[in-house]
């Protein structure tokens, strides 16, 4: 019996968000894709780094996310890469999601993109902007904890 191959689980991450925002809380989404997407997403031609969360009608859609369609795509499809995508959430996390996104300051965005159990899954975050001052204290800690790993690895 041999087993099948795992597929590596991240697909695409936005690391640029951490750094722009505070992160609040953050949920698991579906993300309804046509079978093109599908197949560029397996090949690793999908970026999140400018991607957001919209509200229209009560539901929610991924906007700016790009899949770069492949060159053996389909000729009778005309492939969009920036296409909105339909998030797939419950609906009670879709009203909690609009009605925090509504407040000042407060935005969705996307996080990673990965794979679970063969489905696409999008994980967004609810996230408060951070000003200039945050940024530089968030890199000023992160170099003091390097720098006290540094240490303490070369005391052992």
């Amino acid at each position: 019996m041999t087993k099948k191959p795992k597929m590596p689980s991240l697909i695409a991450s936005n690391k640029k968000a951490r750094h722009e925002y505070f992160i609040e809380e953050s949920f698991e989404a579906g993300l309804e894709l046509l079978g093109w997407e599908v197949k560029s997403i397996r090949a690793g031609k999908m970026r999140i780094t400018e991607s957001y969360v919209i509200f229209k009608d009560g539901e929610a859609f991924l906007f700016g996310a790009h899949i770069q369609p492949l060159l053996s795509a389909s000729t009778h499809i005309v492939a969009d890469p920036l296409r909105t995508r339909k998030l797939l959430l419950h609906r009670r996390e879709i009203d909690k999601l609009f009605g925090m996104v509504n407040q000042k300051g407060h935005t969705c965005v996307a996080l990673k993109v990965y794979w679970s159990h063969g489905r696409v899954k999008c994980e967004i975050a609810l996230a408060k902007g951070k000003k200039l001052h945050d940024k530089r204290a968030t890199l000023k800690e992160r170099d003091y904890q390097r720098e006290k790993q540094r240490g303490l690895k070369n005391l052992v």
